[in-house]
């Protein structure tokens, strides 16, 4: 192995598999060669080294040198990278054209004349699932604040409340100016710089850790829809875990009468 296993699992983030990042760390190593030396080097078989450095010269690694036989120049990693990250990007904006394109087009009204035919005969209870890292939690959080009819009820730890203040505050509101109630009890305390702004489009609401231990993450919306962090905030985990359901049992019968619980005993922030 000519570079760190560390490193070598840094190129597997950003997109690379197993016979890429051998072959481009084997080309760094030699500067220029035939696909046959870098078989030899990587390990790689030789039958699929080929379809490899066209990979990597497609992803901008690698330069294809004509000639007999033909040769493999690499790209220096400063200039690799960047190259990468361009492809990235360009395959980003590709797909979300195509999906803006779908959202307009009539394969949106059928998927959605489809969706509506299973809805028709699940119940709300059926619609339950756990979430898995943050970048789902936060997607659902956005998606039940901007489909909130009434009231939104959150307990927010240190954390969620950083992200909402950071990331949230426009459609919280949005959700104001519709009419909707908005009610945040906070964990522990936060800076003025982040709790004031909350209290001007919520009813903001401080728990005393010493009488009222309680410590997490919770959505409430129109009593119908909860979203509950499974994941104890205080620990830092690289992928957390979170409940949603649409249950009305679940949210107005039991998390609702919490929520009112543990509201009514904390300390509107002033």
């Amino acid at each position: 192995m000519v570079v760190s296993e560390k490193t070598m699992d840094a190129l597997k983030g950003i997109g690379l598999n197993l016979y890429e990042r051998k072959i481009w760390v084997s080309l760094l190593a030699k500067g220029t060669a035939t696909a046959g030396e870098l078989a030899e080097m990587s390990n790689v078989p030789r039958s699929r080294c080929y379809d490899t450095l066209e990979s990597l010269a497609e992803k901008g690694l690698v330069i294809i040198q004509p000639g007999k036989p033909i040769k493999f120049v690499a790209v220096a990693p400063e200039q690799a990278l960047e190259n990468v990250k361009k492809k990235i990007e360009e395959r980003l904006r590709s797909l979300q054209a195509k999906v803006d394109e779908l959202k307009s087009s009539e394969v949106l009204k059928e998927l959605n004349q489809v969706y509506q035919k299973s809805v028709e005969i699940i119940q709300p209870e059926d619609v339950t699932g756990t979430l898995k890292g943050k970048f789902m939690f936060y997607r659902q959080f956005e998606n039940m604040i901007r489909n909130a009819k009434k009231k939104i009820n959150i307990l927010a730890s240190p954390k969620i409340l950083n992200e909402i203040f950071t990331n949230y505050l426009e459609l919280l509101k949005e959700a104001k100016e519709k009419g909707i109630d908005i009610n945040i009890a906070v964990t522990t305390a936060q800076s003025l710089d982040i709790l004031q702004p909350l209290s001007q489009i919520a009813k903001v609401k401080v728990l005393n850790p010493k009488t009222l231990p309680v410590y997490g993450n919770l959505v409430l919306v129109d009593e119908k829809e909860l979203l509950f962090d499974l994941t104890n905030p205080k620990v830092n985990v690289a992928q957390g875990m979170a409940l949603w359901t649409k249950s009305e049992h679940a949210t107005s019968n039991l998390m609702e009468p919490f929520f009112k619980l543990i509201w009514d005993k904390a300390k509107t922030f002033k």
